[in-house]
């Protein structure tokens, strides 16, 4: 059945979209039984329970059943895919955020594209926030995990994108990019996998590469976040958005992150920074952020929003409410200063002697003190009250002892 769908497109232009989709799917493995007729069982078993679930429609729901179910178990069972925290499971209100952010203003664009694309949970929300049919061109991803990229293709098929609306593809995108004859693109909304090691400076040729070049110097080998922030830059339209979630680390650390983030904020690329709740992504209780990316702005500026506090409890993480949601996505639309909560920072400030480009919220954004308010005066009436009242307990206590001895 699975090689009888792969065959169906060879020969014509869908025929890479197919190709290998079912290649980890191993319908012989012992683990579904020990004979052919314990597996057919088994098989049976799951194709009917799956034919019986009510997914209904991805368009009419908040949630992608599919794309979620996989991704929990996969966290679950720490897979290779799924192993570090925030890297492969992006929560839906997350993506609801990120695609909402970059597609302010508009009611369609030419591409969508997301360099570590996973299941596709990012590339489907611009689909259902705008429409498929109002993203022109389609949707762009590239992913390095065999698996997951598979998975990402059926997701695409499961909801209504055909194979001529997307391009899937497989590979390392910060060594081995694999469109560079699709880019530039309007919407790019991306989670990469935070601080993760690449070749780096290990690789002579990528500091010549046009994506990384501009800024004079390539992310650490160790942490490669600002070489994806980098690629996306470098593929974004001119009249486009990129929403990247970030691990907060960036924001501040310093040596080659410090010269990108100078390189990025004198050129003006940097439009947003948000910091988000902390444990919103699953098996992770880091605290991210989200840095909005333009090249063509108005204001020479950023607006920094606290968002840390907009979040509600679920059981044992914190989640984005619609409400949560709009009141981020308005203060960036709105672009003003609110207290404790957004503030529009020049870059001249951002790069003084006193900030160095740190883009940590917390610098900018001054906190609520929500610690208990002392009057002083009050407190030292109370305490001069209870010694007296100890004096006098004191002095009754030493009567009674004097009589007790007496007798």
């Amino acid at each position: 059945m699975f090689k009888n769908i792969e065959t169906s497109a060879q020969g014509s232009e869908s025929e890479d979209a197919f190709k290998g989709l079912f290649d980890d799917f191993d319908v012989n493995s012992n683990k579904l039984g020990a004979t052919v007729a314990k597996r057919n069982e088994k098989l049976v078993k799951l194709l009917d329970t799956v034919a019986d679930m009510k997914l209904g429609k991805y368009q009419d729901s908040t949630i992608d059943a599919f794309g979620d179910a996989y991704e929990y178990l996969m966290s679950m069972y720490a897979s290779n895919a799924g192993k570090k925290g925030g890297e492969f499971f992006t929560p839906q209100e997350v993506s609801e955020l990120l695609t909402r952010l970059a597609t302010v203003g508009k009611t369609e664009v030419n591409k969508v594209y997301d360099p570590a694309c996973g299941s596709g949970s990012l590339l489907l929300k611009a689909a259902k926030i705008l429409g498929k049919d109002n993203i022109r061109l389609g949707f762009f991803g590239q992913e390095i995990n065999i698996t997951t990229y598979n998975l990402c293709r059926i997701n695409m098929f499961l909801h209504d994108i055909g194979p001529d609306k997307f391009n899937i593809a497989h590979g390392d995108t910060l060594t081995e990019p694999a469109h560079w004859d699709e880019e530039p693109f309007e919407v790019i909304v991306s989670n990469p996998p935070y601080s993760i090691p690449w070749a780096g400076s290990d690789n002579p040729l990528l500091i010549n590469d046009i994506r990384y070049s501009p800024a004079g110097i390539l992310a650490p080998k160790s942490k490669a976040d600002f070489a994806f922030i980098m690629h996306s830059l470098s593929w974004l339209a001119s009249n486009g958005t990129a929403a990247i979630v970030c691990f907060p680390g960036i924001m501040y650390r310093g040596g080659a992150e410090q010269k990108i983030r100078k390189y990025l904020i004198d050129n003006n690329f940097i439009d947003c920074i948000i910091q988000l709740p902390a444990n919103l992504f699953f098996g992770a209780s880091i605290s991210t952020c989200i840095m909005v990316l333009k090249k063509s702005k108005a204001t020479n500026d950023v607006i920094f929003i606290d968002a840390s506090n907009e979040f509600v409890k679920v059981t044992n993480n914190n989640k984005l409410t619609e409400e949560n949601i709009q009141k981020i996505v308005n203060a960036f639309v709105e672009r003003k200063d609110a207290e404790y909560f957004a503030k529009i920072v020049p870059n001249t400030t951002i790069g003084d002697e006193e900030h160095n480009y740190n883009l940590s919220v917390s610098t900018y954004v001054e906190q609520k003190d929500t610690r208990e308010k002392v009057d002083i005066k009050k407190l030292n009436e109370e305490i001069a009250q209870i010694v007296a009242r100890e004096q006098v307990l004191r002095e009754e206590i030493d009567k009674i002892i004097k009589e007790i001895e007496g007798e």
